[in-house]
C-alpha cells in the first residue's frame, strides 16, 4: 500500500466551510493529513492556538501544526514564493509530502517545491463562495459558513448569576433587546414548574436541568450577534442541589466546575431590589443566604465576577460598559 501524506495550510481566520471542504476532501484521499496553521495577529485577534484547536476538535485524525514566525509578505513574486517555500520545508524537516491541497494560486509552486501532486480544490469557489476576509466583516451575517465550534469562539458568552428574585431574567431579556442579540433563558425554572414534587427535585433531575440548559445554550450561541446573554448556569443548579439535599450528584459537580471557566464574563445580580415572593421561591431570608453562598462559591473557585446593582437602567448601562471594553482575546 502506497503511503499518501497530504499537506494543507492557511490562516483559518476564521476556519470556514470553504476551508473545511478542502480538509475533508484531503482526509478522504490520504493516509495522513498535516494541517499547518499560520500565526496572523495582524489579521485576526483570535490566537493561533485557539484557531488550531478548532481544527483539532473537528478533525481529530489530522495532524495540526502551529506555524509561528512565518513570512509576512503576500504575493507571487519569485522572492516571496521562495521565502514561503523555505519556511514550509523547514517546518516539515524532511517529511515527505505526496499531495498538496489548496484553492489558491500558490498550489502550483508549493507543490513543485514539495515534489508533491498539486490538488487544487474548488479554485473557482463553486462549492462555497466565501472568504475569511468577508466573514471577518460580520461574523453574524455570514455565520452559515461557520461551524458552531468556531462560532462559539467568536462570540462573547456572558452569564448572569444570582439568588432568586434578583432580576436576572429581566436584565438579560432587556439587554438582548438593546443589543439586538440572543439570550438563553433559565431552563431550570421551566423544568421545576413541570416536574417538582412538593417543591423539590431529585438529584438526578437537577443533573437533567444542567445538561439540558447547556445543550440549549450551545444551540442558542449560533443565534447570537457578538454576545450571548445567559440567564444562570450549572453553578446555580449545583447550589440549589445543596439547598434541597445538602449534597450534589457527581455529574452536577462536574458541570458546575466546567461552568467556572466556560464564560467570558460573569455578572452577579445583587439583592438590592424588592423581593418578589412567587410560588417557586422560598422567602427573602433564603434569597440573602443564597446570595452569600453564590459569592462564597465564586470566590472559592477564583471566578472573577462583576456585581450588578441599582435600577434596571443602571444595571443595563453597567453591563453595556463592561461589554464595550471587554476583549475576548488579548
Amino acid at each position: 500500500m502506497v503511503q499518501k501524506t497530504g499537506l494543507t495550510l492557511g490562516k483559518y481566520a476564521p476556519l470556514h466551510k470553504g476551508h473545511q471542504y478542502i480538509i475533508e476532501t484531503a482526509l478522504k484521499e490520504v493516509n495522513t493529513l498535516i494541517i499547518l496553521v499560520y500565526d496572523c495577529p495582524e489579521t485576526i485577534d483570535v490566537p493561533l492556538k485557539v484557531r488550531a484547536d478548532w481544527i483539532r476538535k473537528l478533525y481529530p485524525k489530522a495532524e495540526v501544526i502551529e506555524a509561528r514566525g512565518g513570512p509576512m509578505e503576500v504575493g507571487d513574486t519569485p522572492e516571496i514564493k521562495k521565502k514561503n517555500e523555505d519556511y514550509i520545508l523547514k517546518i516539515l524537516n524532511g517529511r515527505k509530502i505526496t499531495h498538496f491541497y489548496c484553492s489558491e494560486f500558490y498550489g502550483d509552486h508549493m507543490s513543485r517545491a514539495l515534489n508533491a501532486k498539486n490538488r487544487t480544490i474548488d479554485k473557482e469557489r463553486n462549492m462555497y463562495n466565501i472568504s475569511g476576509t468577508l466573514i471577518r466583516t460580520d461574523y453574524y451575517k455570514y455565520r452559515e459558513y461557520i461551524d458552531p465550534v468556531v462560532y462559539s469562539g467568536l462570540i462573547v458568552n456572558a452569564v448572569f448569576l444570582g439568588a432568586p428574585s434578583t432580576g436576572k431574567t429581566t436584565l438579560t431579556s432587556a439587554l438582548a433587546g438593546e443589543l439586538n442579540t440572543a439570550w438563553m433563558p433559565e431552563y431550570g425554572r421551566e423544568y421545576w414548574a413541570k416536574n417538582n414534587v412538593n417543591r423539590r427535585l431529585t438529584l438526578e433531575q437537577l443533573v437533567d436541568i444542567a445538561e439540558i440548559h447547556l445543550k440549549k445554550e450551545n444551540e442558542m450561541i449560533f443565534n447570537a450577534k457578538k454576545v450571548l446573554l445567559t440567564d444562570t448556569n450549572a453553578i446555580t443548579t449545583y447550589l440549589f442541589s445543596f439547598y434541597y439535599h445538602g449534597k450534589a450528584h457527581s455529574r452536577l459537580k462536574e458541570l458546575a466546575d466546567q461552568a467556572g471557566s466556560r464564560y467570558d464574563l460573569v455578572f452577579l445580580c445583587d439583592i438590592d431590589i424588592p423581593y418578589d415572593n412567587t410560588a417557586d421561591r422560598s422567602g427573602e431570608t433564603n434569597r440573602i443566604d443564597f446570595h452569600e453562598k453564590t459569592i462564597a462559591y465564586l470566590q472559592k473557585k477564583k471566578i472573577n465576577f462583576v456585581l450588578v446593582k441599582g435600577s434596571l437602567k443602571d444595571r443595563i448601562e453597567l453591563v453595556k460598559d463592561k461589554l464595550k471594553s471587554y476583549k475576548k482575546y488579548c
